[in-house]
């Protein structure tokens, strides 16, 4: 595991849920997956937009099988989700798996869940030799230092830890409402406006 500047104030391995004033609305009702945090920046996915293409209709389109009947996914595998990760390189893929598969290019981000952005994961799902729960995102989300601090100061998102069955439930418009239940809050009772004691 890398090590990590600050233990105590690293969002690595939490969610960021997107108050209702979020400013970008290509955030908007977004629950980001934070992959790395460190006072040079922080880089995640949001793991709950979908994007039009299946990963069945990725896979062919990508060469790895030539018909999509040929896709052998794992039980738990069968509905990998593939989603707009964030306005960073939108035609860069990267998977976020359970920590069951490795490859030379994986990269453990926390307990139970790895990252792995080459085509090798692909072809192993594909196979049915790859992770037992994957979803595949397109696409990233980057903060500048300090940029991610002043935009949670500024009330525009919430934090938490993140909880795995999240992270790779396939019905995507339903993690919004289950990452704020971690916290306790329903989505209707929040507010854009800041509080100040």
């Amino acid at each position: 595991m890398r090590s990590r500047p600050d233990e105590t104030s690293s969002l690595e391995g939490h969610f960021l849920i997107a108050m209702p004033g979020m400013a970008d609305e290509r955030f908007a009702r977004s629950v980001v997956y934070v992959c790395a945090h460190s006072s040079n920046g922080a880089m995640g996915f949001i793991i709950n937009k979908s994007q039009p293409l299946s990963f069945a209709a990725l896979l062919t389109q990508l060469e790895i099988v030539a018909d999509p009947e040929e896709i052998r996914l794992p039980d738990k595998g069968r509905e990998v989700s593939v989603c707009a990760g964030g306005p960073v390189e939108r035609g860069r893929g990267f998977v976020l798996h359970s920590d069951d598969y490795d490859s030379e290019s994986t990269v453990p981000v926390d307990d139970g869940i790895s990252l792995t952005p080459t085509l090798d994961i692909l072809r192993a799902i594909s196979k049915g030799i790859g992770p037992h729960t994957a979803i595949m995102v397109l696409g990233y989300a980057g903060w500048e230092a300090g940029q991610l601090e002043s935009e949670i100061a500024a009330n525009g998102w919430l934090t938490c830890p993140a909880d795995l069955d999240i992270v790779f439930d396939a019905d995507l418009d339903e993690k919004y409402v289950r990452a704020l239940g971690i916290l306790g809050v329903d989505p209707a009772f929040l507010t854009s406006e800041a509080g100040h004691a």
